[in-house]
């Protein structure tokens, strides 16, 4: 994506995302949940060019790669999950070039690129969950950056994540 703003009385925001597979399942019946995500030699990468100028508002540019993601939230009784998730892409890669001169409040910048992401939250008493990841790509983040004349709070984040799992139970 390639983008330029130029005299924005308001806020400016740009979003790049790229994504293999994913997967959100939300019920609140008894569960059984069976994924399976597969990745082969694919790119996906999101790339965003911005160049922002005089802008009044926020501004907040991103960039998102993801090669596999499933999120399960349930509140039944019973929920049991098998998941299996296989990124063999040849680059989840996330970049963000932006320059931003003259905003006229706070500035973010991010970007993310992840393997495999799963995450479950319940309130079921019972909950067994077989949760398997494998990662072979080369995961890549990259923010370039160049801000100049920012009247707020500036952030610039970059991260490359291999595999992530988050389970939550109250």
């Amino acid at each position: 994506m390639n983008t330029t703003v130029t005299n924005v009385a308001g806020n400016v925001t740009g979003s790049s995302a790229s994504v293999g597979n994913n997967l959100e399942v939300v019920t609140m019946n008894d569960s059984n949940v069976t994924n399976s995500q597969y990745v082969g030699q694919v790119s996906i990468a999101a790339d965003q060019n911005a160049t922002v100028k005089n802008a009044d508002g926020t501004v907040t540019l991103q960039s998102q790669a993801i090669c596999n993601a499933a999120d399960v939230s349930t509140d039944p009784h019973t929920t049991a999950i098998t998941s299996y998730q296989e990124c063999q892409a040849s680059d989840p890669s996330a970049l963000l070039n932006a320059n931003v001169v003259n905003a006229g409040n706070d500035t973010s910048l991010s970007s993310q690129a992840v393997g495999n992401s799963f995450s479950e939250d319940t309130n079921a008493n019972y909950m067994p969950i077989q949760n398997t990841q494998l990662n072979n790509a080369s995961i890549a983040s990259t923010v370039n950056s160049t801000v100049k004349n920012v009247s707020g709070n500036v952030t610039v984040n970059s991260s490359a994540i291999g595999n992530n799992a988050q389970i939550v139970q109250y």
